[in-house]
């Protein structure tokens, strides 16, 4: 393993998000100093300073990295129905070039994108319903993207190994899946105490996503820990909870709802079914925040 660079002072884009501010809160309690990018005050940030703006327009993004020595890129428009097809998917594609490329121009050298298991491009593709190639899913599985949204991730990933060529700059682009948290933090988000209630009623809406999901503060720590790579590049990363987001087991969920998808290894109970190697070796993280279930059988 290389030397970490040092980094105490880091710009948040996004930072009035959901995970925006969780990881505000995350790394001023672990003594960052931390810039937070908005395009509103909400006036309740966890940040040293805040300026308001767009991440698309550079010369913001410039005075935003006053002081930064690496940057957390989350602004985005975070779904395809949120915006114009031009919006979601030219909108998040230049602010992910603008803040990179600004930083890497003043030297900054660690950066951190959201991407998103969207990339893979199951949930909004055209054909329904969607099966991935193999389970686990990996990093190494190709997308099908086909919307604005999920191919503006791709393209962000794909943004994120040009910077690494181009400043030398180390980019970890982490694919979320469904984030939130089980109203018990500080910020007091609780998606997911209605999401995980959704998905043990219907197991279906979350199938496309393989019934993947992280706590809201586990995500802000993983953010945390990428500022840190164990090897220098650019690199995607899943991260999620280790168990799946439902009362069932792993292989029965598949039964049901990928019958017919190759699998690479069986699943204990529920296991997620994602291949979480690297979240572990590159950047040493494991959730450990996870839902409270009562297992039982899916029939």
């Amino acid at each position: 393993m290389r030397g970490w660079a040092v980094v105490t002072r880091v710009l948040i884009t996004g930072a009035a998000g959901l995970i925006g501010r969780t990881t505000c809160l995350h790394l001023a309690e672990a003594g960052y100093a931390t810039t937070a990018l908005v395009l509103d005050d909400p006036g309740d940030l966890a940040a040293d300073r805040v300026v308001v703006g767009d991440a698309t327009d550079r010369a913001t993004v410039v005075a935003a990295l006053d002081g930064a020595d690496a940057v957390v890129h989350l602004a985005a428009i975070p779904a395809p129905e949120l915006g114009s097809p031009d919006a979601v998917f030219a909108g998040n594609t230049a602010a992910t070039f603008a803040v990179l490329d600004a930083a890497g121009e003043r030297g900054v050298r660690n950066a951190v994108v959201a991407s998103s298991i969207n990339a893979l491009g199951y949930r909004y593709g055209p054909q329904q319903p969607a099966h991935p190639e193999y389970v686990p899913l990996d990093e190494r599985l190709p997308t099908r993207a086909a919307d604005p949204y999920s191919l503006s991730k791709v393209v962000d990933e794909l943004t994120a190994q040009a910077m690494h060529r181009r400043h030398g700059m180390d980019v970890v682009a982490l694919r979320f899946p469904m984030v939130g948290g089980f109203g018990d933090s500080a910020v007091g988000d609780d998606r997911l105490v209605g999401y995980l209630e959704k998905t043990a009623a219907d197991p279906g809406h979350a199938a496309p996503d393989l019934w993947l999901y992280l706590e809201t503060r586990d995500a802000a720590r993983a953010v945390e820990l990428a500022l840190r790579p164990a090897r220098p590049g650019a690199h995607t990363v899943f991260v999620a909870a280790p168990e799946n987001s439902t009362p069932y087991p792993t292989e029965q969920l598949l039964a049901a709802f990928h019958p017919d998808v190759p699998r690479t290894r069986t699943f204990a109970g529920r296991e997620a079914p994602v291949d979480l190697t690297a979240a572990r070796d590159l950047i040493g993280f494991t959730a450990t925040r996870l839902a409270e279930v009562v297992p039982r059988d899916l029939h």
